[in-house]
């Protein structure tokens, strides 16, 4: 074997190492990582931010919102079915709000999204997965940003099981989420997130907003179930105005939809959608 094809295959193979470094990720200059520990779920937890254009050179204080699986909200590379494009979304709308993508468990990701358990697909400790986020993560975020802390300016959302848990932290903690987005929630996990609904006192929710979104091609039971939760809610709100509530034509359970109806939500948690 002379030299000069020894040159070559180290050429090659120098390249086809290199591939995976230079396309690992999709993201925006505007987004970055760190871990932090959570104890209570025997794990290390990867927490994505996305800071806007403006961050460092304003003196306000930013609303922030905490989206699950941020394995599939920035980059492509590592989602499962593609990506939300929430920092190209950002971006392209020049929007004052910080993302805090929260990594799901993997393997644990059905227990820490579902807040009751289910016959079959077990799960049910939502509750130790809320307290990392009210405990340990929020009051990290806030110590290290500027961030507005007060329930106004403060979001929750994600999509199936993510959209699950994320409606049921706004039930228990209205205090602290103000708003939240919900895409293609599982509903059909528990019928207990039903009755937990119907248990909740008006006066709770009297400010809480909630913005729905689901496919009208996933699942027979998901745009029905999204809607009879409605019905629910209608009771337990002052205003109509707090819900917004809509089923997309031709829309499937996966990351595509869940990226268009995205820009739209988050245009309504600034309440620069009208």
């Amino acid at each position: 074997m002379n030299k000069h094809f020894l040159k070559i295959l180290f050429v090659v193979a120098t390249i086809l190492f290199a591939l995976p470094t230079m396309a690992q990720t999709t993201a925006s200059k505007n987004v970055s990582t760190f871990t932090i520990d959570a104890p209570k779920l025997d794990t290390i937890k990867k927490i994505w931010i996305y800071l806007p254009e403006s961050y460092n050179t304003s003196n306000k204080k930013f609303p922030v919102l905490y989206l699950q699986d941020a394995q599939n909200l920035f980059n492509a590379h590592i989602s499962y079915a593609g990506e939300w494009k929430v920092d190209e979304a950002l971006d392209s709308l020049k929007l004052d709000l910080i993302v805090i993508g929260i990594e799901h468990g993997n393997e644990k990701r059905v227990d820490e999204l579902t807040p009751f358990p289910h016959p079959e697909h077990k799960g049910g400790k939502a509750n130790d997965y809320l307290e990392f986020i009210l405990k340990t993560l929020k009051p990290k975020v806030d110590s290290l940003y500027n961030t507005s802390t007060i329930a106004e300016n403060t979001f929750i959302g994600g999509s199936s099981l993510g959209g699950l848990f994320s409606y049921y932290a706004t039930l228990k903690h209205p205090d602290v989420f103000g708003k939240a987005i919900i895409f293609s929630p599982s509903f059909w996990y528990s019928e207990d997130i039903f009755d937990l609904t119907e248990s909740i006192k008006s006066n709770s929710f009297s400010k809480t907003e909630l913005y729905f979104r689901a496919g009208e091609k996933e699942s027979e039971t998901m745009v029905p179930l999204m809607f009879k939760m409605k019905e629910l809610l209608s009771c337990k709100l002052n205003s109509e105005a707090q819900l917004n509530i809509a089923s997309i034509p031709n829309g499937e359970h996966n990351e595509a939809l869940w990226a268009k109806v995205f820009p739209d939500a988050a245009l309504w948690l600034l309440e620069l959608d009208k």
